[in-house]
């Protein structure tokens, strides 16, 4: 079957203010523009490796929703179902900036946004069916009751369609109603996906264990074909339902400037790495990379890179030397 896009994503993208000068976000003056939001930065990054990405969201008609409708033409991501809403505002970030590899504090203000107004009346069938791949995150599922509802109609839609599936937790717990309510949705959201990408402390919470195996092992169970538990400094374990399993050593960074989209750059080696056919290992390891390159930038995406540049860095790798799997 042709397929008109690679990959299919949907979430919230907001206007994000990062402080130019370290310090308390109410003591800084001066600020730099970006684009900002876990699933955008997925897209993003994997429209920079040649591939065909579709984002779906609703933005507000307003100066940040235009912003944000720019970098998506600059970033070549297809915008079909990026809708402006007339009703609502596009939502906004602050961020401030570190210089210790700490995370930086991050205020939002998205409550009434455009985005958590998505819902299913938003699911555009014929374009969704029409990519490989779809990649979800635990962020937008968490903005809205009709959010989540799109959610599960795309994940279910997508498996019934012989599609695959990523799921990155990403928690966000400040946007649940309780910790409970989190657990539940987002385990029964990822019994859809056939690749599960937790870190451990969110394995920890969503789990009960900090065990990478164990909680590998808790989404093998319910149906997931591979997971993948990020380890922070510590790399990466893999394992699948056919019994393969690893550890793949963290990338070096010698200074860590800015931690937020680390996970999302992480996502982006996995999936373009599976998505080409590569073997499981060589996938993490990109992971792992492009994690990396992520916190050596300020902004979520600026780290991201093109494929001429992911080629160099792998050309010298041993372990992107044999051929695709």
């Amino acid at each position: 079957m042709t397929h008109s896009l690679d990959v299919i994503t949907y979430g919230e993208a907001m206007a994000m203010f990062v402080a130019a000068d370290t310090g308390a976000l109410h003591d800084v003056a001066r600020f730099i523009k970006r684009a900002a939001g876990a699933e955008l930065n997925v897209a993003t990054g994997l429209a920079r490796l040649g591939f065909k990405v579709g984002w779906m969201s609703r933005l507000g008609d307003d100066s940040f929703g235009r912003f944000v409708r720019g970098v998506l033409a600059q970033e070549g991501i297809d915008a079909q179902c990026v809708e402006t809403d007339t009703r609502y505002p596009t939502g906004f970030q602050l961020k401030s900036k570190t210089d210790d590899g700490s995370d930086p504090a991050v205020e939002y203000f998205r409550r009434g946004s455009a985005a958590s107004h998505l819902s299913i009346s938003d699911y555009k069938r014929g374009y969704v069916l029409g990519a490989r791949h779809l990649h979800l995150s635990g962020v937008a599922p968490a903005i809205s009751a009709t959010s989540r509802e799109l959610a599960f109609m795309l994940a279910r839609e997508m498996r019934e369609a012989g599609r695959t599936i990523s799921f990155d937790p990403n928690l966000r717990p400040t946007l649940w109603g309780s910790e409970a309510e989190m657990v539940a949705t987002l385990n029964e959201l990822a019994r859809f996906a056939d690749w599960v990408l937790p870190g451990v402390n969110e394995g920890r919470i969503l789990t009960g264990s900090d065990d990478p195996e164990l909680i590998a092992r808790f989404y093998l169970e319910r149906g997931a074909r591979g997971v993948i538990v990020k380890l922070g400094a510590q790399g990466a374990y893999f394992e699948t339902n056919t019994g393969e399993r690893g550890h793949v050593p963290a990338q070096r960074v010698d200074k860590v400037v800015d931690t937020v989209g680390a996970g999302d750059g992480f996502a982006v080696g996995v999936v373009s790495a599976l998505l080409e056919g590569r073997a499981l290992h060589q996938a993490v390891a990109r992971g792992n990379r492009i994690g990396a390159l992520a916190v050596q930038v300020i902004g979520d995406s600026e780290g991201l890179p093109t494929r001429t540049q992911l080629d160099a860095l792998e050309a010298h790798d041993p372990r992107h030397a044999q051929a695709p799997a």
